[in-house]
């Protein structure tokens, strides 16, 4: 158990660091990467899950879940819970770290575009209309799509004549990409638990300058929605 949790920890974190970076680099002003726009932060967080998935499974998860809501389905339908508080302290961990490698990695940029929502952005999860309601639907549905989806790929059914083995990371990368851009407009699209509230913790501790806060009224949108 102590190698999968090891594989779930060191994946989320190389899933948060590229995920994170790509939102800062398009977000912080004079960014080589500024005002890409939504393609290039769906595209970056899709890869980011690919290499995520990778890394769970080279150190240790063959499972590379990377993800509460999925841990849990998973457990659910397998009637099996012995991986889910595990795995998710894992988790929470790797997005924590991933989240600080970031700031680690861009603090002049972060100091120079510090202020209320600026930098933030590499951070927590928000939506254009904060509207609770409307946008809670949204992650559950979408969180939906990937749990279900992500079971459909890995079901007995696909891998007997379905895709060859290796792919899995790749799909579920293509996956969090098209969902990204068929539904995560509106909120941001974390379908990740831990993906939204390990960064908004970092966030939270940090001492990054002038820094705004770290929007708690809005976490249960991200958090509850998957």
């Amino acid at each position: 158990m102590l190698a999968k949790c090891f594989g779930e920890f060191h994946g989320h974190a190389d899933l948060d660091t590229f995920g994170d970076g790509v939102v800062a680099g398009v977000r912080l002003k004079r960014s080589k990467a500024e005002g890409a726009g939504w393609m290039v932060i769906t595209t970056g967080w899709a890869l980011a899950v690919m290499a995520g998935v990778f890394v769970a499974i080279a150190c240790g998860s063959s499972d590379a879940h990377l993800n509460p809501a999925v841990t849990l389905g998973f457990a659910v339908s397998s009637g099996q819970f012995e991986k889910v508080v595990p795995y998710i302290v894992a988790q929470m961990a790797g997005a924590f770290v991933g989240a600080t490698l970031v700031w680690l990695a861009i603090p002049a940029a972060l100091e120079r575009d510090s202020g209320p929502g600026v930098e933030a952005g590499g951070f927590l999860h928000g939506a254009g209309d904060p509207q609770l309601c409307g946008n809670l639907v949204s992650e559950i549905i979408g969180t939906f799509v990937l749990v279900f989806v992500v079971g459909a790929i890995f079901s007995k059914a696909v891998a007997a004549g379905g895709p060859a083995a290796g792919l899995g990371p790749y799909l579920v990368g293509a996956l969090v990409w098209g969902i990204g851009l068929s539904l995560g407009g509106t909120t941001g699209y974390a379908i990740n638990p831990a993906r939204d509230l390990g960064p908004r913790l970092a966030h939270a501790a940090l001492p990054i300058a002038g820094k705004g806060g770290a929007d708690w009224g809005y976490a249960i949108v991200p958090v509850m929605g998957r």
